[in-house]
């Protein structure tokens, strides 16, 4: 009799253990993307422009053309500089895409003295786009502000100017 409680007990203690566990299997899985880049195609240049005793603007539009008001004018021949600037996006075939520029004016320092502006950017495709194939080009028109009497030379600012992107 001891030997079948014995017997008993130890069935009884292989087979909690063996009702004890149970294991469920799950996949696993992963979506890469290319991901989204951009790239200056061309930088903005508002070509040559005069300035005199009022100050003025130019308007440099998407096509490179450029329109001056109030004291700013465009020399005959000084358009042919003139450039929108041009970004081309990259990433996963027809994803889309947010879009940010400056809100605030740049500055552009002269070579010689002096300051002028940049301000009211605008890119051509709003807020947003979407990529075709894979890519996108975005151009970004703005107004050049200038000063009364601007001292003559060359104006820049190589970094000020951005356009950043993220997928939607």
């Amino acid at each position: 009799m001891k030997k079948l409680i014995v017997f008993a007990i130890a069935i009884l203690g292989f087979s909690g253990v063996s009702f004890g566990q149970s294991t469920a299997t799950a996949g696993t899985s992963a979506l890469l993307i290319v991901p989204i880049s951009i790239a200056k195609t061309t930088d903005m240049n508002f070509g040559t422009v005069a300035a005199s005793a009022t100050a003025g603007t130019v308007l440099l539009d998407y096509a490179d053309g450029r329109t001056a008001a109030g004291g700013a004018s465009l020399p005959a021949g000084g358009g042919t500089l003139a450039k929108t600037a041009v970004f081309t996006v990259t990433g996963e075939g027809t994803s889309t895409f947010s879009i940010a520029i400056p809100a605030a004016p740049i500055t552009l320092t002269g070579s010689v003295a002096g300051t002028m502006t940049v301000s009211d950017f605008v890119a051509d495709l709003g807020a947003g786009g979407t990529l075709v194939a894979g890519s996108k080009v975005i151009k970004v028109k703005a107004t050049l502000n200038v000063p009364a009497n601007t001292v003559a030379g060359t104006y820049s600012n190589a970094s000020d100017l951005f356009v950043r992107v993220n997928y939607n």
